[in-house]
């Protein structure tokens, strides 16, 4: 019931006014801004911290790579390396998941992982090259 209103021109307006009365309150304001665009940055991808897919190309071939961020000690730094695709192990973890690990300093991981059906790596890499 509250997503069909959501959806509608009345809710999306009730929304909307709501986001403008939060951006009036300055501190609430800033947080409010890092955790949208925290928030736009990861939903592209619901069910990983790879960021994009490159393709690097050298002399001799050319090797297609996978930007993978990586958390340091606090979760606004961290460091972006360039990872083989066939090198990347893709945990069945959420995006909510993964944040939860890393803000609770990996107390939270779970005792056993697995991974994620190939089918399903090709078809979200499709999914990216057609956007």
């Amino acid at each position: 019931m509250v997503g069909v209103f959501m959806s509608s021109w009345l809710g999306t307006y009730v929304l909307s006014l709501g986001e403008w009365f939060i951006k009036c309150m300055a501190f609430v304001r800033l947080i409010y801004n890092a955790s949208k665009q925290i928030s736009a940055a990861i939903s592209p991808y619901q069910n990983t911290f790879i960021t994009s897919f490159v393709t690097l190309q050298n002399y001799s071939e050319e090797e297609e790579l996978c930007c993978v961020y990586i958390p340091t000690n606090h979760l606004y730094i961290g460091d972006v390396f360039l990872v083989n695709v066939n090198d990347v192990i893709r945990p069945n973890l959420s995006v909510w998941e993964g944040i939860e690990i890393v803000v609770s300093g990996g107390m939270s991981m779970p005792q056993i992982l697995s991974t994620l059906d190939p089918r399903i790596i090709q078809v979200d890499r499709n999914r990216l090259n057609r956007s």
